[in-house]
């Protein structure tokens, strides 16, 4: 059975390999991003208790986060409360993706794959609509490029749906971190009965329980002190919102697969269309990427390049 288990977990994880020890490792059950390694330095958070039974959620990497809220109203607070998140919500991290692309090495050295899902016996019971999302990974020397598509194939239905890339960053002590591009932005508090407030720090700091949805903020974010105290820019294309979270230490406790010393090691910085959901007429598709970006100083200033 050992076997079994074991041969069936190399068959679900998919490596993009650069070279000079720079890597991405994909698990199919819900294209989980698990390891982002630059130089051999691993860039995200995975938990110790983090499961890999293939029906939980993983806790850490990148998950990806999609449905839609089982009620929409126009009072944001009663909006978000219809979909609490945590790893439990979303169909998509906790199904098995389809490798559509194997990792390809690009003309200049960068490495690609694709990934995708449809609609299938499981998400109908769930939500019952037809859908179809790829999910293009691109590794760069020190950047990782997330490319999404969602397509509605259906000729007379509508759907709509909230999306969101549940970055856990890997960082030496959460309190040390800033994160840039939130002034003035409203936020959602969750920790405050969804309470509706605006953020008046030029930085964000996380210093207690953070769990902040912050509406109509700009397309880049700097987050400082992650890995050897260096800097990480996130870049972010048709993602309106921006979560902040880290669960502290009472929440945890609460958390089975969550180590009850872990959270000043992370933080979850996590662009997404949360607060308004997007609709997709029939036939028509949306397209949204995120770009993390390691910053070499000394090259501070220079601008991202998205690949098309």
């Amino acid at each position: 059975m050992a076997t079994t288990a074991a041969a069936m977990a190399a068959t679900s994880v998919v490596v993009l390999d650069r070279g000079n020890n720079t890597t991405c490792t994909i698990n199919l059950h819900g294209a989980t991003v698990v390891s982002w390694r630059v130089n051999n330095q691993e860039q995200l958070f995975v938990s110790k208790l983090a499961s890999f039974d293939g029906k939980k959620a993983i806790r850490g990497g990148i998950p990806f986060v999609f449905r839609k809220f089982e009620s929409i109203s126009l009072d944001l607070a009663a909006q978000f409360g219809a979909w609490s998140f945590g790893p439990q919500h979303g169909f998509a991290r906790i199904t098995r993706w389809h490798l559509e692309r194997a990792p390809d090495r690009l003309h200049n050295g960068d490495v690609e794959a694709i990934f995708s899902l449809m609609d299938n016996e499981f998400t109908r019971s769930i939500w019952n609509y037809q859908f179809r999302i790829t999910y293009r990974l691109i590794l760069r020397e020190k950047e990782l490029h997330f490319h999404i598509g969602v397509y509605n194939p259906s000729k007379e239905l509508s759907f709509s749906f909230n999306m969101l890339l549940h970055t856990y960053l890997k960082v030496p002590d959460v309190r040390r971190c800033q994160i840039t591009g939130l002034h003035g932005c409203h936020f959602i508090d969750k920790t405050r009965e969804n309470a509706l407030y605006q953020e008046g720090r030029e930085v964000v700091t996380v210093n207690e329980w953070t769990d902040r949805i912050y509406q109509h903020t700009p397309q880049e974010h700097v987050i400082t002190n992650v890995v050897s105290g260096r800097k990480m820019r996130l870049h972010k294309y048709n993602f309106p919102d921006t979560v902040i979270w880290n669960p502290w230490i009472d929440r945890s406790r609460e958390m089975s697969d969550f180590g009850d010393d872990e959270f000043p090691n992370m933080l979850c910085v996590e662009a997404g269309n949360v607060t308004s959901p997007v609709i997709l007429l029939p036939g028509t598709a949306f397209e949204a990427s995120q770009i993390l970006q390691i910053i070499i100083e000394g090259n501070v200033s220079r601008k991202t390049k998205r690949n098309r």
